[in-house]
Order: structure tokens, then C-alpha cells, then sequence
């Protein structure tokens, strides 16, 4: 995997050909002012802390203009993806969707655990630049005990939670959509729906049509084979849904790719310790062919 030089504020579409199990990369990014670990975070599709733990900074200080940060963003595709077909990964915060031999990932915001994005197949029913949002009574309520009344309609521009384009699905009125909030990316931050940044819900709306179908998917722990590595990703287990612990459910993972004894365990459940988001090399390497 090569390594990609960015200078100043930029937001991640990853577009990779069919054959890799494997997105992203290891990016070197200028800070530039205005930017906090969160903000960067956010861009790149990564969480603070494991950015933090890379570049040996501590989270409470704010960042050095100036200052280059080696971002890991690298990510396993969740399984295979039909052509055409949308999956987001609620505990992986990412979007894949896949276009003849690409396949584009996004990272998004989900629903936080107190008001969560359901998992299952969907369809797209409706696609709306510039959409009004139809503030949801349960959303409106919410909002009411703490003080603030909403209109029940807010219509389109600058102020709209929305953004600019809207991708509606047949899941109990989720939709796909961008947001006010670019800070809020990859995190659980919203009301089930699923964000994007401004630029990146404008290349999928490009691409997404009305019947595209998707599935939204719980995966905490992926594991991938690719060539003669191994790799593992670990996220925390946000809604608390892995029936069994994650190092059990690697363990079931590897057995199905029939690499259980190309792994390093102890590596292995080191980083699911960490959960720290990114696909982490945890093969042997093959032994050195005798002279």
C-alpha cells in the first residue's frame, strides 16, 4: 500500500477496484488552522484517539499548525457487494457502494445508542436535491424537553440539518444525507439516519439511483486475507449486539476464511483490545525458504 501526501483541508472518497478487500491508506496530512482531532478525524474516516496513539500526541492539546500527522484510514470491505448495491457497517461507520469494478467508501455518522440506525436490507425510494426536512414528532418532542422548539417543516438551504441532497430509504424513514455537522462524522451522533460529508453525499447522490438496493450491516470485528497477509479491524461493539465476545467471533471468522493458522492471536487480540478502527496486519509471515 502506498503511501498519499495531502496539503490542508481535504474530505475522503476512496474509490478501489473490485479485487481489494482492502480501502484507504496510510495518508501524511498538514494540519491547518482551524483543525482539532476531531475535525480531522472526521475527514479521514478515523477515530481521535487512534490518530492521537499514532502520532504520539495528546488528545487534550489542541494541534501545531503546520504539523504533519500520519493518518492510518485503512478499512476491510465488509464481504462481497453486488453491483450497484449500497452496505453501511453501523460499528465500522463507513459506507461502501459498488459500481461495475469500483467500489467507493465514505465514512459516516450513525445512530447514536440511545436512538439507533436498524440494521437489514433497504431499497432506495426516493433521491432529492435540496430537500425541506419534515421534522419527525419523536425528533420534535425530543427536542422540546430540552428547551428548543423545532418548526415542523425546515425548508431548504444554509440551515438545513439535511444538507443539499437526500437519498431516502425504505428502512423506517432513514435516509442518507449530508449534515451541518462535519465534526460529527464517524461518530454515533445522530437520530438513525446516516450522514455524510457535504462532498462526499454529493458524489453518491451522482451515482445512486431510485431501486438501488443496500443492506445496513452490525459487524464489529472484520477479518480479511489478502495475498499472504491477514488483517483484522475492530470497533467497539456499539449497540452491544455481538452475541459472543470478539475475540471468540474472530476466532469463528478466521475458521470460515481457513486462515486460523496463518494468525499471530496474540497480535490479534491485542488490537481487538484496542478497537482502534483500522485493518491491522496480523498474518505470520512465512517462514525463509532454506539456502
Amino acid at each position: 500500500m502506498g503511501v498519499d501526501h495531502h496539503e490542508g483541508v481535504m474530505s475522503i472518497v476512496i474509490a478501489w477496484m473490485l479485487t481489494a478487500v482492502i480501502t484507504g491508506g496510510v495518508t501524511v496530512y498538514t494540519v491547518v488552522p482551524g483543525d482539532t482531532l476531531t475535525i480531522v478525524a472526521a475527514r479521514f474516516g478515523a477515530y481521535p484517539t487512534t490518530i492521537a496513539a499514532d502520532n504520539q500526541l495528546d488528545p487534550k492539546r489542541p494541534l501545531t499548525v503546520g504539523r504533519q500527522l500520519h493518518i492510518d484510514n485503512r478499512h476491510i470491505i465488509p464481504g462481497v457487494i453486488a453491483d450497484g448495491e449500497i452496505v453501511v457497517n453501523i460499528p465500522q461507520r463507513m459506507l461502501f457502494y459498488r459500481e461495475a469494478d469500483r467500489i467507493f467508501a465514505y465514512p459516516v455518522a450513525v445512530g447514536r445508542p440511545t436512538w439507533r440506525t436498524p440494521a437489514g436490507p433497504f431499497e432506495v425510494v426516493r433521491t432529492e436535491q435540496d430537500p425541506a426536512w419534515h421534522v419527525p414528532e419523536s425528533i420534535r418532542a425530543e427536542s422540546e424537553r430540552s428547551g428548543k422548539v423545532l418548526p415542523r417543516v425546515v425548508p431548504p438551504g444554509p440551515h438545513n440539518p439535511l444538507g443539499r441532497f437526500w437519498i431516502g430509504l425504505s428502512l423506517e424513514s432513514i435516509g442518507i444525507h449530508g449534515t451541518l455537522l462535519p465534526s460529527s462524522i464517524y461518530q454515533t451522533a445522530t437520530h438513525g439516519c446516516i450522514r455524510l460529508q457535504a462532498d462526499d453525499i454529493a458524489d453518491l447522490y451522482s451515482h445512486v439511483r431510485v431501486g438501488a438496493r443496500g443492506r445496513i450491516i452490525y459487524e464489529p470485528v472484520l477479518l480479511a486475507r489478502e495475498g499472504d497477509d491477514v488483517f483484522v479491524e475492530a470497533h467497539e461493539d456499539v449497540y452491544r449486539r455481538m452475541p459472543v465476545g470478539a475475540a471468540t467471533h474472530a476466532r469463528e471468522l478466521a475458521l470460515r476464511l481457513g486462515v486460523s493458522n496463518r494468525i499471530d492471536w496474540t497480535a490479534t487480540d491485542r488490537e481487538i483490545d484496542r478497537h482502534d478502527g483500522v485493518a491491522r496486519r496480523i498474518g505470520l509471515r512465512p517462514a525463509a525458504a532454506s539456502p
